[in-house]
C-alpha cells in the first residue's frame, strides 16, 4: 500500500509539472502574440495616454468641453483630413510596390473609401456649428503635423514605417472618441455623433485589422526599419498631443 502510494504521489507531482509548463508555454505564447505594435504601445504607454486620454477629449467625454475648443478643432482638423487624404494614397502606393500580400491594399482601400464621406462630415458640421472652414487658417501645431505626413510621402521612407503611422493616426481617434462613448461618460448629446463617427465599432474592428498588417511587416522588417517605425510612432503620438493642446481655446 505504502509503494501504491508513493507511485501515485509521483503521479500527481509529474501532473503538476507538466501542468506548470504548459501554462509557462502559454504565457510565452501570449507574449509573442502581443504583436509589435502592442508591445511599443506599453513600452510607451504614458505617451499613448496623453494621447488618448488628453484633456479636450477628458472635457468631451465628461460633458464640460468648451464649445468654441470643440469648434476650433473642427476647423483644424478638416485641414488635417485634407493633407491626410494624399498621404494615405501614398501608402496605397507603397504597399503596390512593396508588399508581398494583396490584403494590405485592400484594408488600406477601406480605410480611404472613408475619407470621401468624411470630408463630406465636416462641411455638414461646419455648417452645423457655424465654422467657416474657407476662412480657417493652419494653426502652428497643424502646420507641423501636415508637414510631418508630407515627408513620410517621400519614396525614401518604406512601406512598413508609414504603414505604422497610418495606423497610429487613425488609432488615436478611434481609442479617443470610443472612450467619449463607454457606459458613464456624458458627452454632451450634440457631440455624440462626431465621436461616434471615430467611435464606432466598425472602425475599431478595421483598425485591429490595419494593427494585423502593420505587426506582420514588422515581424520581417528589419531592426534598422524596426527602428524607424517605432521612432514614427512616437511622433505620431507627440503631434496627436499637439493637436489637441491646440485644439483648446485659451491654452
Amino acid at each position: 500500500m505504502l509503494h501504491e502510494r508513493e507511485e501515485e504521489e509521483e503521479e500527481e507531482e509529474m501532473d503538476k509539472q507538466q501542468q506548470q509548463q504548459q501554462e509557462s508555454r502559454s504565457s510565452s505564447n501570449k507574449k509573442v502574440d502581443l504583436g509589435v505594435i502592442a508591445t511599443w504601445v506599453k513600452k510607451h504607454a504614458s505617451l499613448y495616454e496623453a494621447a488618448t486620454r488628453h484633456p479636450f477629449i477628458e472635457s468631451i467625454r465628461n460633458g464640460t468641453v468648451d464649445l468654441s475648443s470643440f469648434r476650433r478643432w473642427l476647423g483644424q482638423d478638416n485641414i488635417f483630413v485634407r493633407a491626410f487624404v494624399p498621404f494615405a494614397a501614398s501608402v496605397l502606393v507603397k504597399a503596390c510596390n512593396e508588399t508581398d500580400d494583396s490584403s494590405d491594399m485592400e484594408v488600406i482601400l477601406g480605410g480611404m473609401a472613408a475619407l470621401n464621406d468624411e470630408l463630406a462630415w465636416f462641411k455638414k458640421e461646419a455648417s452645423k456649428w457655424g465654422v467657416t472652414l474657407s476662412a480657417i487658417v493652419p494653426l502652428a501645431a497643424n502646420v507641423g503635423y501636415c508637414s510631418f505626413l508630407k515627408s513620410l510621402m517621400s519614396s525614401e521612407v518604406e512601406y512598413t514605417v508609414a504603414l505604422t503611422a497610418f495606423w497610429a493616426i487613425e488609432a488615436v481617434y478611434q481609442d479617443s472618441f470610443a472612450y467619449c462613448l463607454e457606459e458613464g461618460a456624458e458627452t454632451l448629446e450634440e457631440l455624440k455623433e462626431t465621436c461616434y463617427r471615430w467611435g464606432n465599432d466598425d472602425f475599431g474592428e478595421w483598425c485591429c485589422t490595419l494593427e494585423e498588417r502593420a505587426n506582420r511587416r514588422l515581424q520581417m522588417a528589419s531592426e534598422d526599419v524596426r527602428k524607424k517605425a517605432e521612432a514614427v510612432l512616437l511622433r505620431v503620438l507627440e503631434l496627436e498631443v499637439e493637436f489637441w493642446d491646440m485644439s483648446r481655446v485659451g491654452i
